[in-house]
């Protein structure tokens, strides 16, 4: 590193980010806004094209050549399946990778395929860490998601500075999965404190309470929590548009659910409020929140 770089020039970094939805789109922007040099890609390029005028980075034709001469690419996309073709796919990020680069994956998926493309880069001298995060698209928006990662100590401690740029928290939870595992355990309570408050809710309301002066009360004892906090009062009113939808935790909770199978873990309780949440898809709720469980409740 240049001796005569300021401290602010030597902590910017040259980033990537694969996968522009809900989620990546305000990430990879709060990193430009953070001065980072920042390219992007996305599978419809229309959208990385958007990306790039509105923030001034530069929109890639494929992963590997937004890779290509980056110190740490980061991708956000749907699935085992999509990371694997973002990836080791043709044209994938993992063509262009070279020793010493971190690759950082914010998709919330399975353990297995962490391990798999963390042996993957190794195999080429470069990192990768698993990245899931919490908070919804408004963490996202807002730059204050949490991040719980897995793989080795000293990438993350590079990446970790650039990941605070929309990241509120962040920790280092162990080996290679131990993220993707972490990010398995919110998903558990979360569905059964929705479950919980969903049911509480219904109950006031049939035994004839006023349900926000109900909320105003409780959330200040030991039953208060985030969701009752934000969306126990929207709950009430039937309002579902808050971001992370019931085909997104369906997905979460069947890598929950598989994972739970190959450790012995018992979970009756999140394998009844996934069905629960077939039900809300039956119901035509697949992009209502997940705060939407208590309308199966309410229809009866």
């Amino acid at each position: 590193m240049e001796p005569w770089r300021t401290k602010r020039e030597r902590t910017m970094a040259k980033v990537a980010f694969l996968g522009l939805g809900v989620m990546g789109y305000p990430m990879a922007r709060h990193l430009k806004a953070k001065g980072h040099e920042v390219t992007v890609y996305n599978r419809t390029s229309s959208k990385a094209d958007k990306w790039a005028f509105e923030n001034g980075g530069r929109a890639a034709k494929t992963p590997r050549e937004a890779t290509e001469g980056q110190e740490i690419v980061f991708a956000c996309v749907g699935n085992d399946d999509d990371l694997r073709q973002v990836t080791i796919g043709e044209d994938g990020a993992f063509h262009a990778l070279k020793s010493g680069m971190i690759f950082v994956d914010h998709t919330t998926a399975s353990a297995e395929v962490a391990r798999e493309l963390y042996a993957a880069a190794k195999e080429k001298g470069a990192a990768f860490i698993d990245a899931p995060v919490s908070g919804g698209q408004a963490g996202a928006e807002n730059g204050v998601l949490t991040v719980m990662c897995g793989g080795d100590a000293e990438p993350y401690a590079k990446a970790e500075p650039v990941i605070m740029s929309f990241a509120r928290a962040c920790r280092l939870m162990g080996a290679p999965g131990a993220g993707q595992l972490t990010k398995m355990v919110n998903q558990i309570c979360i569905a059964g404190l929705l479950q919980g408050l969903s049911e509480g809710i219904h109950f006031g309301k049939r035994a004839g309470l006023d349900i926000e002066a109900v909320l105003d009360v409780i959330s200040k004892g030991a039953a208060g929590s985030w969701q009752m906090e934000n969306r126990g009062k929207t709950m009430n009113q039937g309002k579902f548009d808050f971001g992370f939808a019931v085909d997104w935790m369906r997905k979460d909770l069947s890598i929950v659910l598989g994972e739970a199978r190959n450790n012995g873990a018992l979970l009756p309780v999140t394998a009844l409020i996934d069905q629960f949440y077939a039900e809300v898809q039956g119901m035509g709720g697949n992009r209502w929140d997940t705060s939407s469980l208590i309308a199966r409740l309410e229809k009866k």
